[in-house]
């Protein structure tokens, strides 16, 4: 594997009685694509969530570039909001709504991480949300209003303004799972080109083909477990775990049957 850019450790999370993520280790190079797979409730959105520090775990540690964060007596829930936000700065988390600010513009949006989280001069984040915009292909939407888009549009826009914070890593929890089916294939194609690009990242995803394609290595989980990872040929075509090869007889059914 190449350099390491994200190591979880024996990372664990409950809400109440409910164990969601029992003692999760992960590693993840540096310019790799790892794609989480699994059943609803499995925990891979609350580990993506956990990585991100927006969900904070109760055990365990996570590495993301020279940042190690230890999860023993809650001790990430004690730092200030500005620690919190300046690490999250380096996980850029694209979710499965879109989540953008209603009242500005699409550059503004995209502007808007960069002003308030780095303090960067206006004239400055706007070059930079214009540079993003014309890859993710909305140069064009930059002055219109976010109830004028289509919901890719809306997905690409949300890649966009993650991006802007440069960050180290993108998360992208079922990013496309919200779309209308003809409008999924242009948001995974920039989520291909940033992996061609050698961004490292972790997908949450229901696109099987997609993960196949794209993701150096893939996870199955299940009950808050890491059931079988490896590469993602073999996972996907070849599992050697009988629940892994029965989640993915049922997806593929289910999508041959639509």
């Amino acid at each position: 594997m190449s350099e390491l850019m994200i190591e979880v450790d024996n990372l664990s999370k409950r809400f109440g009685d409910h164990v969601v993520l029992k003692d999760i280790s992960l590693k993840v190079g540096k310019g790799s694509v790892v794609a989480m797979i699994g059943p609803s409730g499995s925990g891979k959105s609350t580990l993506l969530r956990c990585i991100n520090l927006l969900t904070i775990p109760d055990g365990g540690k996570i590495r993301v570039g020279a940042r190690t964060m230890s999860f023993q007596g809650g001790q990430a829930s004690k730092m200030r909001e500005k620690d919190l936000a300046s690490y999250r700065a380096t996980t850029g988390m694209v979710f499965q709504h879109f989540n953008l600010f209603p009242h500005m513009t699409v550059v503004q949006n995209v502007m808007e991480g960069p002003i308030s989280v780095k303090k960067v001069p206006k004239p400055e984040a706007r070059a930079l949300a214009m540079e993003l915009l014309t890859r993710v292909g909305l140069a064009d939407k930059a002055d219109t209003y976010p109830d004028k888009l289509s919901g890719g549009q809306k997905q690409r826009v949300a890649i966009a303004r993650a991006l802007a914070l440069r960050p180290d890593v993108m998360l992208f929890d079922e990013a496309t799972s919200a779309l209308d089916p003809e409008l999924v294939g242009e948001v995974l194609s920039v989520m291909r080109a940033l992996a061609e690009d050698g961004m490292t990242m972790i997908l949450v995803t229901h696109e099987i083909a997609f993960a196949r394609e794209v993701a150096d290595q893939v996870i199955f989980m299940r009950d808050g477990v890491v059931v079988e990872a490896g590469p993602a040929e073999q996972v996907i075509d070849h599992p050697t775990q009988a629940a892994t090869r029965a989640f993915l007889s049922r997806f593929i059914e289910a999508r041959v049957g639509r």
